[in-house]
């Protein structure tokens, strides 16, 4: 069967069982790495399937798994989105025993975050996902390369393009 005709073949339950047992333990493992955590890696790379699926019509065999890794990375970053959410929720219950910063500062790191989070949201997906896989996962541009199936000067243009676009949308601190 041919791929570049088959654009449904990943909507085929042995097609798509054969794409899991190809990635699945390779992205578990990567997720694993990152996060040291057995259950958030099995959740996120089950959840990366289910996308997969929610998306099979419209994605060819070849291209599963950059999908798969790009959504697991995607649903990582919203995870710990999450996680940082309830962790300051729960830091805003606890009564504070006394204020270091004064409330302005406070507010104003608030409000820079807030614009920095949606600097980094608003830039094109390819760079957004070079940035945040180095910024914020420590990534090499070589590891970004071999994962994201590029070539470290593409990995390198992507990033530049990104920094130089933060660099216009966000307040000097």
């Amino acid at each position: 069967m041919d791929t570049h005709t088959d654009n449904h073949g990943l909507c085929e339950p042995a097609a798509f069982r054969l794409t899991f047992d190809a990635h699945y333990k390779m992205l578990r493992n990567f997720l694993l790495f990152r996060y040291r955590d057995n259950d958030l890696a099995d959740d996120i790379a089950q959840n990366a399937f289910v996308k997969l699926w929610e998306n099979c019509a419209i994605l060819k065999k070849e291209q599963a798994k950059s999908f798969l890794f790009t959504t697991a990375i995607r649903l990582s970053l919203n995870q710990l989105k999450h996680q940082k959410v309830v962790a300051d929720y729960q830091l805003q219950l606890e009564p504070k025993i006394a204020d270091k910063e004064s409330p302005q500062f406070l507010m104003e790191e608030t409000e820079f975050r807030q614009q920095l989070e949606r600097a980094i949201g608003a830039l094109p997906e390819r760079q957004r996902e070079v940035f945040m896989l180095n910024r914020f996962e420590s990534q090499s541009y070589t590891e970004i390369a071999a994962l994201l199936n590029l070539s470290v000067k593409a990995v390198e243009k992507r990033m530049h393009q990104a920094l130089v676009t933060l660099r216009k949308t966000t307040p000097k601190i």
